[in-house]
């Protein structure tokens, strides 16, 4: 009795893995071959942009798109591949779409959050907020920008942290690097320096910085002189900035600064540090005393 019960358990599963589960492995094989072509393809067409488009921006936008057609792809597979395996295992898919109906609703009202998160994801994409090497601040963090999905937006700051951020809770985007940037530069000087003569060294300097051939292709415009800006309390600030390429704006900007010292050195322009100036005021009548310093005693040698 024995001996048939594992006779005809051995028959049934020669006669399913010959039907069915040759199916399932064929669907298993075409969902492997699927993913490799959406990888490939994928990979074939962005170096086919990124030398057949125009501007370094469209290139980031484009990379961006890319990264979202392959994950919906993915996706889409992998769900059309799992409901076929289930259907040749021998699972009834009509109850589980009818349930998947009601409860797509009912979780629609609980996941409220992810719902914003892809819509407000779709928009970013829409509108080309944010790509792919952009450095951005949103939601209080900032890094250059390393995925950008439906739902999230990857970012690795300057001291290689990742941050992860819901689109949903993403209410304002401040890219750095779209376009252009300048870098804005707030010299303190002395107030008995000649500011005219301070302005025309910081153009000089400027000027300089872009025939160096290692920062020329950077700056995209000569430095633009604002002025003398504010009277600080120890300083007069004059307010220039300089239009750079998209995140070249920082490398050209430590440059200019570096420059900047070692030649307010050289001519012996004063960049001023915190100090006060004590005044003890004159009384109406007569002369206020006269303020005696005692100066430190030197020290005497220890003796032997």
């Amino acid at each position: 009795m024995a001996e048939s019960y594992v006779t005809q358990f051995f028959e049934r599963w020669v006669e399913w893995a010959t039907t069915s589960g040759l199916r399932v492995l064929i669907i298993a094989l075409m969902m492997v071959v699927g993913l490799a072509i959406v990888r490939r393809a994928m990979d074939r067409f962005q170096k086919v942009y990124e030398g057949t488009l125009p501007s370094e921006a469209q290139v980031k936008r484009a990379t961006t798109l890319t990264h979202v057609i392959r994950d919906v792809a993915r996706v889409v597979v992998l769900a059309m591949g799992g409901m076929m395996i289930l259907s040749e295992v021998g699972v009834d898919l009509k109850p589980i779409l009818a349930a998947a109906g009601l409860g797509g609703l009912a979780v629609g009202f609980g996941a409220q959050s992810l719902v914003k998160d892809v819509i407000t994801g779709f928009f970013i994409l829409l509108e080309d907020s944010i790509r792919v090497g952009d450095v951005v601040e949103i939601a209080g963090v900032g890094g250059v920008v390393e995925e950008v999905k439906l739902r999230t937006v990857t970012l690795r700051d300057l001291s290689g942290n990742v941050h992860v951020v819901p689109n949903g809770v993403i209410d304002k985007v401040k890219n750095m690097t779209k376009l252009y940037a300048f870098y804005l530069f707030e010299v303190g000087i002395a107030y008995r320096e000649d500011v005219d003569e301070v302005m025309a060294v910081l153009r000089d300097i400027a000027d300089e910085l872009r025939q160096d051939p290692q920062f020329s292709e950077d700056i995209l415009e000569p430095l633009e002189m604002l002025g003398v800006d504010q009277f600080a309390d120890s300083a007069v600030i004059i307010k220039c900035r300089i239009k750079t390429r998209p995140i070249k704006q920082w490398r050209v900007g430590r440059e200019m600064n570096r420059r900047i010292k070692k030649t307010f050195d050289a001519k012996g322009i004063e960049i001023p540090f915190p100090h006060q100036t004590i005044y003890w005021g004159e009384p109406k009548q007569g002369t206020p005393p006269p303020l005696h310093v005692a100066g430190l005693q030197p020290a005497q040698p220890a003796s032997r």
